[in-house]
């Protein structure tokens, strides 16, 4: 059996990992190498006086690790059925006593993120403009029109993440949400087999759910422990919540989305990866220097750690352009969608 790791280069990262019937036991499958630097598993709350029932109620609620806990507020324990405001502060301070939730030293910091890896998109070109490929850690956001290779650089990932970590791997696994059926296995097995992999057992290690409603894909992600590979995070609100009268109640609710996301990159260390699609921008003039923006507005933007534009190229190849990124200076990249996945240019 494929082990689940966290993302941190000394436990090999994972891709993804999903919850498969109970989550305890999903988290539990690497607790020897985990326990030590990764996140605690909710259940050592027991050892600071928090009754099993309790606990039971957290990991209802999404909550699997005490980290998670450490970074949940008051009031969203207290709108757990059966939390009252006593209990809630008697998890959280015996979650913040576990857990280093205040100051470090940037020499710290600077060490644990030495600590990252990146993974591979495939291309040389690419891995060159993200310093090694896609960060754990955080979320990355891929944005543009169709047929701009969004939904093949998440198949690509879904492939690359089980490489080891000496070929810009995490030997980990991947979790898929799709929100608008484009998810294709063949393609995963046609790439696998580009990199020498048994496609069997890279389908094996992808775990897949399709979305139908923005709260079905909320529950999916409370479903979630690791890497994963987003695929069309902001379709299904734009669905569910059309018109601009109804902007207010969609941007709430995308906004809960992604700082379930962000918790969830922090609080495993792993890879978050994330398409949206290019809407007219209604306020535009016919004068506009571009006419399309990324759907989701300043909410999404503000979520997203590295914000990455895909546009059209010639035949089969596209480009990539950093547009916002705390380490990446503001460059772009030449890339192609082949039958193998992701290249460089073709000429």
């Amino acid at each position: 059996m494929t082990r689940w790791r966290r993302c941190r280069a000394d436990m090999r990262s994972v891709c993804v990992v999903l919850r498969m019937g109970d989550p305890e036991l999903t988290l539990s499958m690497s607790m020897t190498r985990v326990e030590q630097q990764g996140p605690r598993l909710i259940n050592c709350l027991e050892q600071a006086g928090i009754n099993a029932t309790d606990v039971n109620k957290l990991k209802d609620a999404g909550m699997h690790t005490v980290d998670a806990v450490a970074m949940a507020t008051k009031k969203q324990l207290i709108a757990i059925k059966g939390i009252s405001e006593v209990k809630a502060e008697k998890m959280l301070k015996a979650a913040r006593e576990m857990v280093n939730v205040g100051f470090t030293t940037a020499a710290e910091v600077l060490q644990s993120r030495k600590d990252l890896i990146t993974l591979t998109t495939g291309s040389t070109a690419l891995d060159e403009l993200l310093k090694g490929g896609f960060e754990t850690g955080s979320i990355t956001e891929l944005f543009g029109e169709f047929r701009t290779g969004k939904t093949q650089l998440c198949h690509q990932l879904c492939v690359t993440c089980q490489l080891p970590v000496d070929r810009g791997g995490g030997e980990g696994k991947a979790l898929y949400i799709d929100t608008e059926g484009t998810f294709r296995p063949q393609r995963l097995v046609a790439i696998a087999e580009r990199y020498g992999l048994d496609g069997e057992s890279v389908l094996d290690n992808v775990a897949f759910a399709r979305a139908y409603n923005s709260e079905h894909q909320m529950q999916l992600l409370i479903q979630a422990s690791a890497m994963m590979a987003e695929s069309r995070a902001t379709a299904l609100f734009r669905t569910d919540y059309s018109g601009r009268g109804e902007l207010a109640s969609r941007q709430q609710e995308l906004a809960k989305f992604l700082r379930a996301l962000t918790r969830m990159a922090d609080e495993f260390g792993v890879a978050v990866v994330i398409t949206n699609q290019m809407t007219a921008n209604p306020d535009s003039g016919m004068f506009a220097k571009d006419p399309l923006q990324p759907i989701g507005g300043n909410i999404m933007a503000h979520a997203s750690c590295t914000r990455l534009r895909l546009k059209k190229a010639r035949g089969e190849n596209r480009v990539m352009k950093v547009i916002d990124s705390p380490i990446l200076p503001e460059a772009e990249a030449m890339y192609a969608i082949t039958e193998q996945g992701i290249t460089d240019e073709v000429n």
